[in-house]
């Protein structure tokens, strides 16, 4: 799976420490002499600065018109003053970041695979919109994203500048959630669906096969979650608590914590087989406060909530 995954990734060295002297020649704007983490916990993921292309101000299409299965994940956004929008997953897992306007509000639609972390957040900040891209380093496993105005680097799966004129600035977080084509399409027929980039990749395969059922995340150098929780398994993670798939997919619905969490069946894992439409159903949650309104969250792997709330909650049976 692992040697499938470098290939994939076209991953010709070795990982190797993060070293800002070799990095200013791809980050020249970087203010390398601010940061919060140590770099030694930054490593290349194999593709330079770009080497994932993100996307801007991607081109849109109507629900009817898109031909996905109805089993494949999209990230869904709903803003109000904007036509519900789709993003699917099989265009994510390419680009990881989608730059867009939507309803007036800047965003950032991410999806990191090594984490399944798929986080939308608000590109403004200080009064600035910014813009991301994808520099080609990890942190923990995660992706690293940096903004093209000051060349600051982010952590993803937390929405933190971790080095440069940025860091310790938080990125607000949008509601979003991943669920099935199929469940959008219902709940919004006048939706609109994020077309096909004219780039060339093969879009709907899946060049992380069998990630997801492997015993230990790529690229990780930290501890396992405890609890004797997998590593790989799936949590959904809201603030600083988190709540193992498992759990919810037996009980259905929980509510606690100020929250109601609910699971369906329906939607195909985007990290098990090679196409994305055909992985196993791993089903899908929706969020929500006690107003019924949709709340930020991540459905993100064990080791990454762990690697990054190392002090959160775990909301065990």
């Amino acid at each position: 799976m692992i040697r499938l995954l470098l290939a994939a990734l076209l991953l010709i060295a070795p990982p190797v420490a993060a070293d800002p002297a070799f990095w200013r020649h791809e980050f020249p704007l970087t203010d390398f002499t601010t940061s919060s983490v140590p770099f030694i916990e930054i490593i290349s993921g194999g593709p330079g600065r770009d080497g994932i292309p993100a996307l801007d101000a991607p081109e849109f299409i109507a629900v009817s018109e898109a031909a996905l299965d109805p089993a494949e994940p999209v990230i869904a956004l709903e803003i109000d003053g904007a036509a519900p929008r789709a993003y699917p997953i099989r265009y994510l897992t390419w680009h990881e970041i989608v730059n867009d306007m939507v309803g007036g509000v800047p965003v950032a639609v991410t999806f990191c695979p090594l984490c399944n972390s798929a986080i939308t957040f608000d590109r403004r900040v200080d009064g600035a919109v910014l813009s991301f891209g994808v520099t080609g380093k990890l942190r923990r496993s995660d992706m690293v994203m940096y903004d093209r105005e000051t060349e600051s680097w982010w952590q993803q799966a937390v929405g933190e500048g971790i080095v440069g004129r940025h860091t310790g600035t938080r990125l607000g977080q949008l509601a979003s959630w991943m669920e099935p084509f199929a469940a959008f399409r219902e709940r919004n027929p006048r939706g609109r669906v994020m077309a096909e980039p004219d780039l060339p990749r093969d879009y709907g395969r899946n060049p992380y096969r069998g990630y997801d059922r492997s015993d230990w995340p790529f690229l990780y150098r930290g501890d396992a979650p405890p609890h004797g929780i997998d590593p790989m398994a799936r949590i959904v993670r809201v603030g600083t608590r988190a709540w193992p798939m498992a759990r919810l997919a037996q009980a259905g619905r929980i509510t606690e914590a100020g929250v109601t969490l609910d699971w369906r069946s329906g939607m195909a894992s985007p990290l098990d087989t090679g196409r994305i439409a055909e992985g196993r159903d791993i089903g899908h949650i929706r969020v929500r406060d006690g107003q019924g309104r949709d709340v930020p969250h991540d459905l993100m792997f064990a080791f990454a909530f762990h690697a990054f709330h190392p002090d959160g909650e775990w909301m065990l049976d």
